[in-house]
């Protein structure tokens, strides 16, 4: 477990090739999620806008904006997390311009969170450089990424080919270049995440990207089997905690239907002069 909460500056220095320990990253929505995985000794917590389809029953990330993360962001604040919170920013938050990426960032730090994460490669450079001029905070995220994808055709692994890998190693060395203090390697090659973790001097956190990276993330809801699809072939499930919460709801409608819920234990008492009153 981490001894102290994680900063921008402790996490950019968590390099696993300078002997750093690799650094964990989970999502969480809420206050609960937010000390579950605080307790847990996460360094960071990312409130996804995987929030979308893990929460919210859409099917991708498109339907969720600066509003909606704003109030999950604030939610996981509140639970005081002994850990980085970065506040992802979502679909048409930093797409049209500097001036609205700027603002939205500040809207998620105003909200709570220490730092922001975004999509894309070399495209985003100028956003990045004008949120970073604001003293925010930002996270990259590379390869599979979630918000392309219409334009990706659907969640597919990216950067097979030499062409596509060594596209994203120079967004990735740009990048670094313009500030971010991380990156999200997601759904790429294993020796490509590899590479990427070479090349650049701030840590990754993969997320399908390989054993290499510097660090690793899943969600909550994947890696607690919350979840109502089938999870992609990176995550590792290390409970079953759908089917438990099932379980209990379905004992609890079996004790009311059967009338032994609420026992005389779990019911308020009155006095017998209130209850002859009442009569």
């Amino acid at each position: 477990m981490s001894e102290a909460p994680a900063t921008v500056p402790s996490i950019r220095a968590r390099k696993r090739r300078d002997g750093a320990t690799p650094i964990v990253m989970v999502t969480a929505y809420d206050e609960p999620g937010a000390r579950i995985v605080s307790d847990a000794g996460v360094d960071i917590v990312l409130v996804g806008d995987s929030v979308a389809n893990t929460v919210l029953g859409y099917e991708d990330p498109l339907h969720v904006d600066i509003d909606v993360m704003a109030h999950h962001v604030a939610a996981v604040a509140r639970a005081k997390p002994r850990c980085l919170i970065l506040g992802d920013m979502p679909w048409m938050s930093y797409h049209l311009s500097t001036e609205d990426a700027v603002r939205n960032a500040a809207t998620l730090i105003r909200a709570g969170a220490h730092a922001v994460k975004l999509e894309g490669g070399r495209a985003r450079l100028p956003v990045v450089e004008a949120i970073i001029r604001a003293e925010i905070p930002v996270m990259g995220h590379l390869g599979l990424t979630p918000q392309s994808v219409l334009a990706m055709g659907g969640f597919r692994v990216q950067a097979k080919s030499v062409d596509a890998a060594e596209a994203l190693l120079t967004a990735a060395k740009d990048l670094t270049a313009a500030g971010c203090f991380a990156f999200v390697i997601e759904g790429v090659p294993d020796v490509v995440g590899a590479a990427v973790t070479e090349a650049i001097v701030v840590p990754t956190i993969g997320i399908g990207a390989g054993p290499s990276c510097d660090g690793q993330v899943l969600v909550f809801h994947d890696l607690l089997g919350l979840g109502s699809r089938t999870p992609p072939k990176f995550v590792r499930q290390y409970a079953e905690l759908g089917r438990i919460a099932t379980d209990a709801v379905a004992a609890f409608a079996a004790d009311v239907r059967g009338g032994s819920f609420p026992s005389d234990d779990e019911s308020y008492h009155g006095s017998a002069e209130l209850g002859e009153a009442l009569t």
